[in-house]
């Protein structure tokens, strides 16, 4: 019992009364009733104290995930709001759709079927595109065939007329029995690029390790270098591709610089710039160089410059087309009469 409460009450007894044992049994049990209600009170304290805690953190988690809803709701009005944009008909776009409750649902589920049956309909037309690509490719083989053996009797033809009748031709006669035999050259090549250009990309691409160095020295061993024509090399990568492919490239830009350049004392500069998440490679000359019109141009098919003898104008949109199938890019910087500059990369 508090002190003071119990100093008070003995204040107004008796002392007959002070000294009674029963009024100290019932003062004892008034003591404990009130160490009781206090414990009680305590006891609640607590039990208050974490009921707040408790209240506290889940009002807290009741606000985060109100956050999170309110979040999840403006992405899905962002959803909407592109699909409303790309999918909706004109007079559908004119309607306001609620966005709440069952109509939200409804809205959402709809518009998740169209995609779906618009996703079929792109694998649909993906499959017959494969399909009608695979039969461009089988026609270019068989239009290859059958064009180049008419060719090569004709060549074959012209070459014996050529022995044979070398008495009796005139130098007029012999003049057209070798512009014969250069178109007949001129239709081969262009008959061989369609079919090398459509055959990239066809089979799926192999990947190993290439020593670009060894491809340059195979390629300035096979091609004829003229002696005004120095070629300078820097130390090349070793890069994750195809040997046959990477050499196609290299060899059609190498052969383009040789092929290209006018000058007393050419120069070919082949190197490569290490740009950290590719290698970016580069041939260098200082030919006739390239008008900035014809940039995009030159790498189209059947687009060339020059009429040049020997040239199916599908060199460079060959060099394109095996650049993009190593995810990279190809461009061209040149002025006339100094010299052009091919980049090309490839990713490490």
């Amino acid at each position: 019992m508090n002190s003071l409460l119990k100093r008070q009450i003995r204040k107004y007894l008796s002392e007959e009364l002070k000294n009674n044992e029963e009024l100290t049994t019932f003062l004892n049990a008034v003591n404990l009733s009130y160490n009781n209600f206090d414990e009680q009170s305590k006891m609640i304290q607590r039990a208050m104290a974490i009921s707040s805690d408790e209240l506290f953190a889940a009002n807290r988690k009741l606000q985060k995930e109100a956050d999170e809803q309110k979040e999840v709701i403006e992405k899905l009005k962002s959803v909407i709001d592109t699909l409303k944009f790309y999918n909706l008909k004109e007079e559908e776009q004119a309607e306001v759709v609620e966005l709440t409750g069952s109509n939200l649902v409804d809205f959402i589920d709809n518009k998740t079927k169209e995609i779906i049956k618009m996703n079929k309909q792109r694998q649909s037309m993906l499959n017959e595109l494969s399909h009608q690509n695979q039969e461009l490719n089988d026609y270019a083989h068989m239009v290859s065939h059958d064009l180049k053996s008419p060719l090569r009797s004709i060549d074959t033809l012209t070459a014996w007329l050529s022995q044979d009748y070398q008495e009796t031709f005139d130098d007029s006669g012999k003049k057209t029995l070798n512009l014969i035999r250069s178109n007949v050259e001129k239709m081969d090549t262009l008959i061989s690029g369609i079919l090398e250009y459509s055959t990239i990309g066809k089979n799926q691409l192999e990947s190993y390790d290439v020593d670009l160095n060894i491809i340059i020295e195979d390629i300035l061993n096979s091609v004829e270098v003229p002696e005004q024509i120095t070629i300078k090399k820097s130390n090349l990568p070793t890069v994750q591709g195809d040997k046959y492919r990477l050499q196609q490239l290299l060899q059609n830009l190498i052969g383009n610089a040789i092929k290209y350049n006018d000058k007393a004392k050419g120069i070919i500069e082949i190197g490569v710039e290490d740009r950290n998440t590719h290698w970016q490679f580069y041939i260098k000359d200082n030919g006739k160089g390239i008008e900035e019109t014809y940039f995009d141009k030159i790498f189209k098919t059947f687009e060339k410059l020059e009429n040049t003898p020997g040239s199916s104008g599908i060199g460079l949109s060959i060099v394109k087309k095996i650049v993009e199938l190593y995810n990279g890019k190809i461009w061209v910087e040149s002025k006339i009469t100094e010299g052009s500059t091919f980049f090309f990369t490839i990713k490490k």
